[in-house]
């Protein structure tokens, strides 16, 4: 109701309620009962007033949902009203480049739409897909670095002169191979783009992808970790920077190992790590060759997984097993990753929005950044062995 017809309304009201109130308490006969005829004439004149007011407030109502009816409320029709009534005249006179003007339409269906016309059950957040359980960050040392170059001492061997000394005797020489070694910075990263509407129109979508892109990332840095070539703009990954699997560097083995499995494989690379004074801290292998392992039966068909589960986390020789994905499948790493390797990080992880990249202003795009810069350095050769699970079986077969 108009808020000026409201107050005429109230204002009638205000008077006949004083009237009937000044009509209580005066000019009553005692003895008949009866108002003041007068009162009571005016009393019904304001009446009167206040039904011929109602009576046009009704019909203007009327007027005004009929208009309301035939007015044209698709987004064509107000359209055409909005640019009558010089929405556009600016531009056309030349005074603006661009114009902007909202306009409030109920959005028809075309006949031939094959969309949902029932909207579709929402099911709130995001269903994450499997992540490694382990990244080859959890199990070798990080530090931090403001160069873009990390010099360090690898030590490649050493030959042990100490021995016991006679009285006069020259003392023997030990020798270390030491040589200095640059680990250079590289990057790794990606970026990818998604609608402005999924950003801001989904709450969710800022922390989903600040947890999954870095973890995409991790997938990308493992395999560096381990596959790098060294050179440009590759890390010198364990494959390239450690040592091979040998058996002849296993001592003397009194003889072959006849139909030689993976545990006989994993036993010579460890006894091999042993033998360079270096203790395994972890036994890298990919899913595939693992879960190939669990399945291995001795004679009588009883399965030999009991050496490789001790409890919840999966070791042999008391050595844990860490499973990664980028483990080439066939081979393995037994390590002291602890003391062999270190990861240098220059910067770390970072996920960044851009809204002013290319075309994305004119498309409505944001454009998501990941990177970090990080350099491997792989101190102690001898302590990393790699192989492949054919090859070291066929050697030990022979040795």
């Amino acid at each position: 109701m108009d808020e000026n017809v409201k107050n005429q309304l109230d204002q009638l009201g205000d008077i006949i309620d004083a009237k009937l109130e000044k009509a209580h308490g005066q000019a009553v006969d005692s003895a008949t009962g009866k108002a003041d005829d007068a009162l009571k004439g005016e009393i019904k004149n304001l009446t009167q007033k206040f039904t011929e007011r109602m009576d046009a407030i009704e019909v203007s109502s009327k007027k005004r949902f009929e208009a309301n009816k035939r007015e044209d409320k698709s987004f064509g029709g107000n359209l055409t009203k909005a640019i009558k009534e010089g929405a556009l005249d600016s531009m056309r006179n030349g005074s603006n480049r661009s114009s902007m003007f909202d306009i409030k339409a109920d959005m028809t269906v075309a006949a031939d739409f094959t969309g949902d016309v029932i909207p579709p059950q929402r099911i709130p957040g995001y269903k994450f897909d499997p992540t490694t359980p382990q990244n080859l960050r959890q199990i070798i040392p990080i530090g931090s670095t403001n160069s873009d170059v990390v010099r360090y001492v690898k030590e490649s061997g050493y030959s042990n002169g100490a021995a016991p000394k006679a009285e006069g005797a020259t003392l023997g020489q030990s020798d270390f191979d030491m040589t200095a070694t640059d680990a250079n910075v590289r990057k790794i990263g990606t970026y990818l783009r998604i609608s402005d509407e999924m950003l801001h129109d989904t709450p969710q979508i800022s922390s989903y992808l600040s947890a999954r892109v870095p973890a995409k990332l991790m997938e990308v840095e493992d395999d560096q970790i381990l596959g790098g070539n060294g050179s440009a703009p590759n890390l010198d990954g364990f494959y390239n920077s450690g040592t091979n699997f040998d058996v002849s560097s296993n001592g003397k083995f009194y003889q072959s190992v006849e139909a030689a499995n993976e545990f006989d494989v994993l036993v010579a690379a460890i006894n091999q790590l042993q033998i360079a004074n270096y203790k395994a801290d972890y036994i890298l292998l990919n899913p595939t060759d693992f879960h190939k392992i669990l399945l291995l039966k001795d004679t009588t068909n009883n399965y030999l997984k009991d050496q490789v589960y001790q409890g919840l986390q999966p070791n042999f020789l008391g050595v844990p097993i860490a499973v990664n994905n980028e483990v080439n499948a066939g081979t393995f790493l037994v390590g002291n990753f602890g003391q062999a390797a270190q990861l240098w990080v220059r910067d770390n992880v970072s996920v960044e929005f851009f809204t002013e990249d290319g075309t994305n202003v004119r498309d409505g795009f944001v454009t998501v950044r990941v990177m970090e810069r990080v350099a491997l350095a792989t101190y102690l050769p001898n302590g990393i062995i790699d192989g492949n699970f054919t090859t070291a079986k066929a050697a030990l077969e022979t040795a």
